[in-house]
């Protein structure tokens, strides 16, 4: 009797053990599957500049995990189902050499859309989306800021402010570093409306996050000096949200991803294996920002049917900056 309990114990000891060797090998094979080099082994191609549409399906393969990335913000308000593109970050991953080159596209950007005429690239999104539904309208947006600068886009994240004040309350808030002094003009929340907040760094929960990156009216430089802020956010962000002491959490902040986002063509695991491999972000060595400079103009918008502010800029600029970054 006693040796039969003991070789009862002996099977459950060994099949214990067994499971759990299956599951490290599991776990050590998904580990493995994550490394940048082994997941983005091909990629999607959302749209090229040789395309007008953008295309879901297509993909290309890659020899090394290097891929763009388009980051969009719309002003789309609670419940609302359009909204405008207002601020697009076009980020070149280069998970090999763990560098990124981000450069954000004016709003304003004087754009062509087929079919319709001259317009403004802030514009696209909200037509296409009135017309045709949200996936389409996310899809022209992409293709239409892949036609400006020439390069094809792999990847899109799109969130709305409310979105992104969710998320930056998810990770417990961020710490900010705001270059100037900035008056809130246009507020989302009416209580801080006129509010000061100096230049330095400060720690902003989400609500305040939303506030400062929609703010361009008192700032000197309008859409550029918003364009600024909206970068240091998204640096603080990804510090905050890459750190060590947060890489454990990044499983279960990758799932809650569509608390967030309104569309996106990454998958948890592409989010996931992008995320490994950023982990200890410093955008201090690793992240270069650039900006692309323009001509403001009052110009006919064929889709308003009047005059507006538009911003255009010369092809060659986005040549140099593409050629030498992207």
């Amino acid at each position: 009797m006693k040796n039969k309990r003991k070789r009862k114990w002996k099977i459950v000891g060994f099949s214990v053990l067994g499971i759990f060797i299956i599951g490290m090998a599991v776990f050590g094979y998904e580990y493995y599957q994550l490394q940048p080099k082994n997941h983005f082994k091909t990629v999607p191609v959302v749209s090229s500049s040789t395309s007008n549409s953008a295309d879901p399906v297509a993909t290309t393969e890659i020899k090394e995990p290097v891929f763009n990335l388009l980051l969009l913000g719309s002003d789309q308000r609670k419940g609302e189902k359009v909204g405008h593109s207002d601020s697009m970050i076009l980020v070149h991953v280069d998970l090999k050499q763990q560098k990124f080159e981000a450069v954000s596209i004016p709003r304003d950007t004087r754009v062509h859309l087929d079919g319709y005429g001259y317009t403004k690239l802030t514009s696209v999104q909200y037509i296409m989306q009135s017309e045709k539904g949200t996936q389409a309208g996310v899809e022209a947006a992409v293709g239409a800021v892949s036609d400006l600068v020439g390069v094809p886009i792999n990847y899109y994240v799109e969130t709305n402010y409310w979105g992104f004040q969710a998320l930056v309350d998810t990770v417990g808030g961020i710490d900010m570093n705001v270059p100037y002094d900035v008056k809130l003009t246009h507020p989302w929340y009416s209580e801080n409306k006129d509010k000061m907040i100096t230049a330095g760094s400060h720690f902003f929960d989400g609500k305040m996050v939303a506030e400062v990156v929609h703010e361009r009216y008192s700032l000197a430089d309008g859409e550029y000096s918003r364009q600024r802020m909206q970068e240091e956010a998204l640096k603080g962000l990804a510090k905050k949200a890459l750190s060590p002491s947060s890489i454990g959490n990044l499983p279960s902040l990758v799932k809650s991803v569509p608390d967030f986002v309104i569309a996106t063509n990454m998958s948890t695991s592409d989010m996931l294996s992008l995320g490994l491999a950023a982990k200890n972000f410093n955008p201090d060595t690793q992240l270069d920002y650039h900006q692309i400079e323009g001509e403001g103009k009052r110009m006919y918008d064929d889709i308003l049917k009047a005059n507006n502010y538009q911003l255009v800029i010369d092809p060659q600029k986005i040549e140099e900056l593409t050629s030498k970054y992207f």
